[in-house]
């Protein structure tokens, strides 16, 4: 089903008056919307229930005139409200600040309200979700509060503003898609990523693990990452200012303003990061190579890494009206300048070379439940954007660690071979088109039975244009344009009294590729400009299933299959400069066969003592892996690389999280992840085994472990304030940067390729003053000092330290 055939029923809707009925919001504190939590409406002795919605809202229908009770209640608290419905229907926003010990009210009633959290890591898939609610008030970037998840790396090739790639159990980069409310990140630009986005800004964040549900269809054949922002603070604004070591400094700010009475809605948030990245490295990567070609192990800092980022984003729209529970229509525009300190290697500094870039992105947002009929539910995101890029490299010089620059044995000044940094000079500018549309229907056609459709179609426009090329040149620029269709249907049930969750989909795949490389072909003695046009299309299908059941309602069993497809993205395709990509227009889609199953206990509550356990066994079945092509001779000069496929590549393993809390005060979270993720062709074209058949893929960390303690003092120096102490340790084993086959003098060279075991410690402290509107913060990242690598053994930040306010107005 195309978008037009979904978008035909905004256009047949008809605005009907509903029966009469109560509705609102449901907020905590500080004025957050809260999800997931329950609601009673009494009436001469009858009861109805209802929980909030993902918006926060509840919403009770079908009512007569009279007089009703509605009864919240939450810990110890609960409160009764009187309501009369006469002729209309009435909004009732209810806030938990209001509550009171007031155990005249129902003191025999009790609501087990379980989490969003909960809820939805017992939805079947191998997936966790990560809460920000205390992270927003500390200096943590969103990608560090990922990389300590279960299960997932984060692969950030230096400090901030650098390259990330993301690894889910030995799925990493394109086959992993990342998605703001279910839209894909790549659409805002590279001016704007995950640290572009506070956490304070953020409401939650859900990891998919080799299985991904049909309403984040895209080709996301290793998994998926969705954030999810915070639908609404009512009438709030909230800022942040931070700085640190490395002369960063961040601000953000967010902030939501409704009108109670026609709903009209405004909400706006915004951020800039800025950075020198100067931070000192050191060991085997770090090394200047003399003239005569030997090496110079150093202590330097980096110079030519700083980073700036902007952004701002504004909605105006309605919520919870009569045509829409929600509509927006909104703008985001970021831009960024980013040096560039070396390529896929640390090996050879770049001085002069960087890259600026800018996006401007409209928005489009379409919620309406029960649409026409009680559960049909309609929802429209499109966005359409301009991205902007320049590459910038003309500097000719070489240079060493020291940012001198490099002198030949004579003592004259050395230049690159090609004229600049990279290659050849170049002024390139990359504009890119973007339209992306995302369209979903689901309709419960019998209670526990619901279906689904959904359509994604993603379509790019990539021209690139070389100034300092020749004019005549430049005439004969290549565009180049890829669209990407995805179709998907599935079907979810429940049984056994809930017990039982079973949701069966199919996804239909569709890439068009296009580029038109202008050619001077010779007619009767003269040059004639002709387009010679290069297509590709791929058909495929993928499906799955994800099903959980539940042995007591703290134990679920969750099993997930899928036969997913992940297409080259246009970067893969046609190159991408700023990163040192070169284009491979040859490179081939790469499918998958996914399986989990996985086992949670919890939460399990005695006494003051609350615990959780949960594990995951994985196997990861991959044709045609496309990677980043590795150099296994480590040559310096080779600084940039496509991607390719790799035929065959197994994975297994297992990942494991253990949670426990004491009496609100400490909070304790473990987990560890590890596999083996082997090349699995035999033979190549002439029935030669393979050198590296059955090894570890390179550039892979295989083995990852995370812990995290906080402890809580109350009333400290100020009465109803609280203190937060903070420890959290990452360990990543050592792994190859180069296939481990047999070669001359192999022990050197794997010594010399092998990314030593990582150990970093991080501690912080977070005061929040007795209004809960002020907070400061600090952090002190990776306090010994210790080496971080990442990519191609690039080294990463060592100490450093950060400060930060948080001010929070919940009462405009």
């Amino acid at each position: 089903m195309r978008p037009y055939l979904l978008l035909s029923f905004l256009f047949l809707y008809q605005f009907v008056n509903a029966q009469y009925k109560i509705s609102g919001f449901i907020y905590d504190e500080n004025n957050s919307l809260l999800t997931n939590t329950e609601v009673l409406l009494i009436k001469d002795q009858t009861t109805k229930s209802v929980k909030s919605d993902q918006l926060g809202k509840y919403q009770f229908t079908n009512l007569s005139n009279g007089e009703y009770q509605l009864i919240l209640k939450r810990d110890t608290r609960k409160e009764a409200f009187s309501i009369t419905v006469e002729d209309q229907d009435q909004v009732v926003d209810i806030g938990f600040d209001s509550l009171t010990e007031n155990e005249s009210v129902l003191d025999d009633l009790v609501i087990n309200i379980e989490s969003v959290k909960s809820k939805l890591e017992k939805e079947g898939f191998a997936m966790n979700v990560i809460e920000t609610k205390d992270a927003a008030l500390r200096n943590i970037q969103t990608n560090e509060l990922l990389d300590r998840s279960v299960g997932v790396r984060v692969r950030q090739n230096g400090g901030l503003g650098a390259a990330v790639e993301y690894n889910l159990n030995g799925m990493t980069g394109n086959s992993v898609r990342i998605f703001i409310d279910g839209l894909p990140l790549s659409t805002y630009g590279s001016s704007f990523d995950l640290n572009s986005i506070p956490p304070a800004l953020i409401e939650r964040i859900e990891v998919y693990k080799g299985v991904v549900p049909i309403h984040l269809s895209d080709d996301a054949l290793g998994g998926a990452i969705n954030v999810v922002l915070k639908k609404g603070i009512r009438n709030s604004l909230n800022g942040s200012l931070s700085y640190g070591s490395f002369n960063t400094f961040q601000a953000n700010y967010g902030g939501m303003f409704r009108n109670d009475k026609n709903r009209l809605t405004f909400k706006t948030s915004g951020f800039h990061n800025s950075s020198d990245n100067d931070y000192k490295i050191w060991g085997k990567f770090a090394r200047n190579i003399l003239p005569d070609g030997t090496y110079e192990y150093v202590k330097a800092r980096r110079f030519n890494d700083a980073y700036r980022s902007t952004g701002l984003r504004a909605e105006i729209g309605f919520t919870d009206v009569k045509w829409a529970d929600n509509f927006f229509v909104g703008f985001n525009i970021s831009d960024a300048y980013n040096q560039i300190q070396h390529g896929v290697y640390m090996t050879v500094p770049y001085k002069g070379r960087y890259t600026e870039s800018e996006a401007k992105v409209g928005l489009l947002n379409y919620q309406k439940k029960n649409l026409f009929v009680q559960g049909l539910n309609f929802d429209v995101n499109g966005m359409i954007s301009e991205r902007d890029q320049l590459v910038s490299d003309a500097v000719s010089y070489r240079y060493n660690w020291y940012g001198q620059i490099v002198k030949g044995l004579k003592g004259e000044d050395l230049r690159t071979t090609g004229g600049a940094q990279q290659g050849a000079p170049t002024l390139n500018n990359i504009t890119r088109n973007i339209k992306t549309l995302r369209t979903g229907l689901s309709y419960e056609f019998i209670d526990n039975h619901k279906l689904f459709i959904n359509h994604v179609v993603y379509d790019v426009d990539r021209t690139d244009e070389d100034q300092l090329k020749p004019i005549a040149q430049r005439l004969y620029a290549t565009s180049n344009t890829l669209q990407k269709n995805i179709t998907s249907f599935a079907y979810d049930f429940k049984a056994f009294d809930e017990k039982l969750k079973v949701n069966a989909f199919v996804k239909l795949y569709e890439q068009k590729i296009k580029q038109i490389q202008p050619t001077a072909q010779m007619v009767n003695g003269q040059a004639i400009k002709v387009d010679v046009e290069r297509t590709n299309t791929t058909n495929t299908t993928g499906y799955g299933l994800a099903s959980s059941y539940l042995l007591s309602p703290s134990i679920v069993v969750l099993f997930s299959a899928e036969r997913a497809l992940r297409l080259p993205s246009e970067g893969e395709i046609f190159g991408d400069p700023s990163e040192n990509m070169v284009s491979n227009t040859g490179i081939k889609p790469e499918m998958s066969e996914n399986f989990n199953l996985g086992l949670k206990f919890g939460d399990y509550k005695i006494n003051n003592h609350k615990f959780s356990i949960s594990g995951n066994g994985f196997i990861r079945n991959v044709k045609d892996k496309i990677v980043r092509k590795v150099d296994n001779k480590i040559n310096e000069a080779l600084q940039s690389a496509p991607f390719e496929n790799l035929g065959k590549v197994s994975a297994i393993g297992f990942e494991a999280e253990v949670m426990y809390a004491y009496n609100d005060k400490l909070t304790f979270h473990v987990n560890l992840s590890h596999f083996r993720s082997l090349y699995k062709l035999q033979f190549d074209p002439n029935g030669k085994i393979y050198d590296h058949y059955n090894q570890q893929l390179p550039n892979e960390p295989f083995f990852t472990a995370n812990a995290n303690i906080q402890y809580q003092f109350k009333n400290i120096i100020q009465k109803e304030s609280r203190l937060f102490l903070n420890y959290a340790f990452g360990f990543v084993d050592s792994f190859y940067t180069i296939w481990q086959q047999n070669v001359s003098n192999k022990q050197a060279l794997l010594d010399e390729a092998e990314t030593p075991q990582q150990f970093i410690h991080d501690l912080g402290l977070t005061y929040t003053f007795p209004n809960k509107q002020f907070v400061l913060s600090f952090d002190a990242k990776n306090v010994f000092n210790n080496q971080a690598f990442d990519n191609f053994a690039v080294q990463k930040p060592g100490r450093a330290f950060y400060f930060k306010i948080n001010y929070t107005f919940n009462k405009l």
